[in-house]
């Protein structure tokens, strides 16, 4: 078992849970991806090590992604290897470091707009390189992974409110959105739960729902089959943000998360109707 095999079995995430669709190698391949995702994010969260060591670290795997480093993570050879083997482009991978060094800065949100660019770097790229191993034929899978990345971040971000807050002071809520709905750093600060945070969360949730539509309408028929293990994902996510939604984001008092047999049943529902339709 590779590296990437094990950190992708140790996560239990929803991304690794979708890899089961894939063929062996291409299983492989995407799991040594998403280890190099999940080491460099690990690798920016670090609260065990200072700011300046974290983005050093970062600085290493940003050098790491063209050439053998010394003292490289074992890891770093294999990514590389699935670079080259499925011609992606290593920009999208320093776009991700990018945002892993945004989260170092501690960087707050003004605008949607803002947040939408940490989207991107963060989850948008990580689609595009996906689909680069899953292979795509339709050049509008490109904008069903930007669309998808995004929806799957502000998912993350809903879920997340209050656990950023607490390690760290995250706010990825964007500033202007706060104050437009009457509601404070102070407020998120001492959790407190009231109509002004139910509305704010609800108008971030619709333009998560409006990026999951648009992730379906960028899926072509052709590409339906090989980008299946990111479409599960998608509808996982999306009945996390339906639960959330329907529960009006009790996110200070619960962590959200989809059952592994909710999770088996989206699987099954949406690869036979890939199969059959």
């Amino acid at each position: 078992m590779t590296s990437g095999e094990q950190i992708t079995k140790a996560s239990k995430s929803n991304l690794a849970f979708a890899f089961v669709t894939l063929p062996v190698e291409k299983r492989r391949d995407i799991s040594t991806f998403y280890g190099f995702c999940r080491v460099v994010d690990d690798l920016a969260d670090d609260p065990m090590e200072s700011l300046e060591v974290r983005r050093k670290h970062l600085e290493r795997w940003r050098a790491a992604l063209t050439e053998q480093q010394p003292g490289e993570h074992p890891l770093a050879a294999e990514f590389r290897a699935v670079i080259i083997k499925y011609r992606i482009d290593h920009s999208l991978a320093g776009e991700l470091i990018t945002g892993m060094e945004m989260d170092l800065a501690g960087m707050r949100y003004e605008t949607l707009s803002d947040l939408q660019l940490y989207c991107y770097r963060v989850a948008g790229v990580v689609g595009l390189m996906s689909i680069q191993i899953f292979d795509y034929r339709n050049a509008s899978a490109l904008e069903h992974a930007k669309a998808l990345g995004e929806a799957l971040q502000l998912t993350n971000i809903l879920r997340d409110v209050a656990e950023d807050y607490r390690n760290g002071r995250r706010i990825y809520l964007p500033l202007a959105e706060m104050r437009g709905h009457g509601y404070s750093e102070a407020d998120l600060a001492a959790e407190k739960y009231n109509p002004s945070f139910v509305s704010l969360m609800e108008n971030l949730a619709r333009q998560a729902e409006h990026q999951y539509v648009a992730a379906r309408k960028f899926l072509a028929r052709e590409d339906r089959r090989n980008l299946l293990p990111g479409v599960i994902m998608g509808d996982i996510y999306e009945n996390l943000l339906l639960k959330m939604q329907r529960d009006h984001f009790q996110v200070f008092q619960r962590r959200y998360g989809i059952s592994k047999p909710q999770k088996v049943a989206i699987l099954l529902k949406r690869t036979l109707r890939t199969l059959v339709f």
